[in-house]
């Protein structure tokens, strides 16, 4: 684009040069304005344009030593927009691929024309023109909308862009002083304009629908004294597998004194944030106010255009050397709230200030986001513009504070060779947390310790807990996998997130977290199932570094636009072939099953058998994508009754044989091949089975394989949700599931006192171990035990000997037998001899009139008592006793 006029001229003498300035937006056309007219001779007159919303601002100013005469309007956003040529904009007119090829054109649409011909009536009588748009990549757009419109009418137009980053007098003054050129590299990157934000909020949802809640063990010690109470943490964390965390809880009781073995002593520094920016101001405001992003930015662009905070579009987190920041500081001494504060801050003798940190962002275009006038707080503004100036203003605050500061002890003990810790901190100075008051630094005492230091714990006990599903996507959660994926930008991340709300593809839960509907879930699973992941980020990631790339100069405009419709035109193409699957993730979704086709699917052997849970839809046999099976109902998600089957099936077929025992019938029986190296040599490969909860051998197959759901994979659940109580029978939470044979919780299946006798066939299959493997025999009833392999998370693939006696629970691991674990066989047969001690839990129960209360693996109290001659006078680290 080649500028007519010289670089400052345009006028010779004292002749004033008439500038055209245009701004984006109208109130922003009349308080800029208002600025520089502010003093100068005739003052501001207003008058009317072709559009009645956008006024005509008229005064004299100076710029550079140049007498000027300015007229100030304005647009309204985008000036043009992008369409087809007349012959493709039918839906019928060509063929959608054509499209990528077809050539657009960019026009002003008949509702802006009445402000195109006030730019065009205007540009005809001015030597200059001076745009005033938004200091970002659209704005750098809009402009060039204006420059095409103006220079149309008037070629000989000096075209100058005015930058700043916040309505206030001081920055308007030096902007209209230092005028600069247009960036055309920056309207380039916004002229190559999926939906991938929508597969972050459905992937967590089927992460959180998916997940199988998992009971875990850990060991909790307390200790009293004057000073205090002392909680120590298990420093293993927790055990998955009841029997262990049992033997090793015992083993803590049977020597119970604790022994100080390290103390540590720091200090800890809680820093301040960096300075703001959009990212952190929409995610703060949707952590600290639950405000949404779209709303966040539309406070903060009233606020910005009202002139009390910056630019809010930036995504630079360090202030230039040039701020002057005490000088915004001193703006806020007079606020009821923190005026205080700041006047700490500029007081010297109090050591408050510190320069603030600086982060690795800097657009080049504005700076962070900090406030820019003073308010003791408006009396338009509604509760939101309050709390957002507060948020900007505390912030700021933050930035210059000094970090917090505590003492820090942390204290780990040994208990039978078990290692715990606690800590504690003591604030001694809060310093920016004064002023930053929706962020906290709890403080916690312990009492004082000495470096082998011994002593009794006051509880010691076993207690269980569940693995929780990860929470779905809050508002912050979206914005940080945006961000961290590249996805949009400062002045665009909030309206993709608006766009899932808008289309219906998601909606916000009551706890302001995003939940996917039918269509959103129909439309990941959808292309999904096409082997194509457009539902992924890094398309759009390419494309944003794309854009980027464009705007500094490293990239051409047409070489990226190529490229990108390429790729569009691809995944149409492919998209359109396999449009089959999209159908179908449809009808799983939108319920339109094949419900008047129930009778040929019961020949043809899909369903299995009716939903015992909602009565209306059927249950149906399905391979997931990872090549798991199930068993699910088609009434899904109003309905999720679901059966997990195990995961070393390779192969299943419903069948027409129908189970004589299960109710409600029918239950059709499914044909089912294992993988053998996938399932214990005695069980055969091919099975005949059903879903009903009579087959044992199912029953036994998830105990000893899992099931796909306990896959690593990320969707390979998606979908499913709370089960039935058939898909209960997995669950290797014991003291939470109920037992398959007598509905009882606190114990298995495998060691129900009332589960009937195994038919001879499984008996054969576990008393004869294969040739090769260690066989042992069970220290308490004599019976051979058998080998078995774990499937738990912590301790898959481990081989483990288990006494088959259904009275009897002896337990221990293959690799422990020649003296690798610190668990010894007298443990092994001490702990197994007592069958109620499993499914037992460490409440706390019982006491000594010394303070100290113990549990044992049984749930019963222990009252210093020896473990080791029963003795009450003394415990077992001290016994006479010992060893013999």
């Amino acid at each position: 684009m080649a500028y007519g006029g010289g670089g400052g001229g345009g006028g010779s003498g004292g002749r004033a040069i008439r500038v055209l300035n245009v701004a984006e937006k109208p109130s922003v056309a009349k308080a800029v304005s208002g600025f520089l007219s502010k003093n100068q001779q005739g003052g501001l007159r207003v008058r009317d344009g072709r559009s009645r919303y956008n006024k005509i601002f008229e005064f004299n100013h100076t710029v550079n030593g140049q007498p000027c005469h300015m007229s100030f309007t304005s647009v309204t956003g985008h000036l043009m927009e992008l369409d087809f040529d007349d012959r493709f904009r039918r839906w019928h007119s060509c063929d959608p691929v054509d499209l990528y090829r077809a050539p657009v054109r960019k026009f002003v649409p008949e509702d802006k024309s009445d402000i195109r011909r006030t730019l065009e009536e205007e540009a005809r009588k001015c030597q200059w023109l001076i745009l005033w748009l938004d200091c970002d990549r659209e704005g750098e757009n809009i402009a060039f909308e204006v420059i095409e419109v103006c220079t149309q009418a008037n070629r000989n137009l000096n075209v100058w862009r005015a930058r700043f980053s916040a309505l206030i007098e001081r920055e308007i003054q030096n902007s209209v002083q230092n005028l600069v050129r247009p960036n055309q590299l920056f309207a380039d990157a916004v002229d190559l304009r999926q939906f991938p934000t929508l597969g972050f909020v459905v992937e967590r949802y089927w992460e959180n629908q998916s997940h199988e809640a998992e009971e875990f063990w850990t060991i909790n010690c307390t200790h009293n004294t004057d000073e205090g109470t002392a909680n120590f943490k298990w420093m293993r964390g927790h055990f998955f597998d009841y029997t262990c965390a049992a033997i090793v809880y015992e083993m803590c009781i049977q020597e119970p004194t604790v022994t100080v073995t390290e103390i540590k002593e720091q200090e800890k520094l809680k820093y301040p944030p960096l300075p703001l920016s959009t990212l952190e101001l929409e995610k703060r405001a949707s952590r600290f106010f639950h405000m949404s992003p779209a709303h966040t930015m539309k406070v903060a662009e009233d606020l910005y255009q009202a002139g009390f905070i910056s630019y809010p579009r930036t995504e630079t987190d360090r202030f230039s050397e040039k701020t002057d920041l005490r000088a915004i500081v001193f703006e806020q001494q007079g606020h009821p709230l923190w005026g205080s504060y700041a006047q700490l801050l500029l007081n010297p003798e109090a050591g408050l200030w510190r320069n603030p940190s600086s982060g690795r962002h800097d657009d080049k275009a504005h700076p962070p986001i900090h406030p820019t006038r003073f308010s003791p707080g408006e009396s338009g503004w509604s509760r939101d513009h309050h709390r957002l100036y507060e948020l900007v203003v505390r912030h700021f605050l933050a930035c210059v504070s000094q970090p917090a500061k505590a003492a820090e002890t942390s204290v780990e003990i040994d208990i039978a060779g078990e290692a715990f810790s606690s800590s504690g901190r003591v604030i001694h100075a809060k310093n920016y947390l004064d002023v930053y008051t929706f962020e906290s630094w709890g403080g916690s005492m312990i009492p004082t310790y000495t470096l082998g230091q011994q002593f009794m714990p006051t509880t010691l006990t076993l207690d269980s807990g569940v693995t929780r599903p990860p929470p779905l996507l809050s508002e912050a959660d979206l914005l940080t996998c945006m961000d961290k994926a590249g996805i949009g930008t400062d002045a665009t991340m909030h309206e993709h997130i608006q766009k899932l709300l808008d289309r219906h593809y998601a909606i916000k839960t009551p706890d302001i977290r995003f939940s996917p509907t039918n269509l959103g879930e129909a439309l990941v699973m959808g292309y999904d199932d096409m082997g194509y992941e457009l539902w992924k980020p890094y398309l759009r990631a390419m494309m944003e570094s794309d854009m980027k790339a464009v705007s500094i100069g490293t990239k051409r405009k047409t070489e990226v636009l190529e490229t990108c419709l390429q790729q569009m035109k691809a995944c149409f193409i492919d998209a359109r072939a396999n449009k089959g699957k999209l159908f179908e993730a449809m009808a799983i979704f939108f319920e339109r099953s094949n419900r008047s086709n129930d009778n040929q699917h019961n020949t043809g052997g899909d369903v299995v058998r009716k939903c015992s849970i909602c009565h209306e839809s059927d249950m149906v046999l399905k391979q997931k994508p990872d090549g798991h099976f199930m068993v699910g109902c088609l009434g899904f998600p109003q309905c999720r009754n679901v059966v997990w089957l195990p995961g070393s099936i390779s192969q299943a077929a419903v069948t027409h044989d129908i189970c004589g025992i299960c109710t409600p019938g029918p239950v059709f029986k499914i044909q089912f091949k294992f993988r053998r190296l996938e399932i214990p040599p005695n069980y055969n490969v091919d099975h005949l089975g059903c879903i009903g909860g009579c087959d044992d051998t199912l029953r036994q197959l998830v105990e000893i394989c899992g099931t796909g759901a306990r896959t690593a994979s990320s969707v390979s659940g998606r979908g499913q949700g709370a089960t039935s109580s058939n898909s209960a029978q997995r669950s290797s939470s014991r003291g939470r599931m109920a037992c398959v044979y007598c509905r009882q919780t606190g114990h298995s299946s495998d060691f129900c006192p009332s589960q009937p006798s195994r038919s001879h066939t499984a008996r054969n299959q576990e008393t004869n171990p294969p040739n090769g493997e260690s066989s042992i025999h069970c220290n308490s009833c004599g019976e051979p035990c058998v080998l078995r392999t774990a499937n738990t998370a912590t301790n898959r693939g481990r081989k483990f000997f288990s006494c088959q006696s259904q009275g009897c629970n002896f337990f221990i691991w293959e690799d422990s037998m020649n003296g690798a674990s610190s668990v010894s066989r007298a443990n092994a047969r001490s702990f197994a001899s007592n069958p109620s001690r499993r499914g037992g839990r460490g409440s706390r129960t019982g006491g000594r009139a010394s303070g100290a209360a113990f549990v044992s693996a049984t749930g019963e109290p222990i009252s210093g008592r020896c473990f080791n001659c029963g003795d009450p006078s003394h415990f077992a680290n001290v016994c006479p006793n010992r060893g013999r």
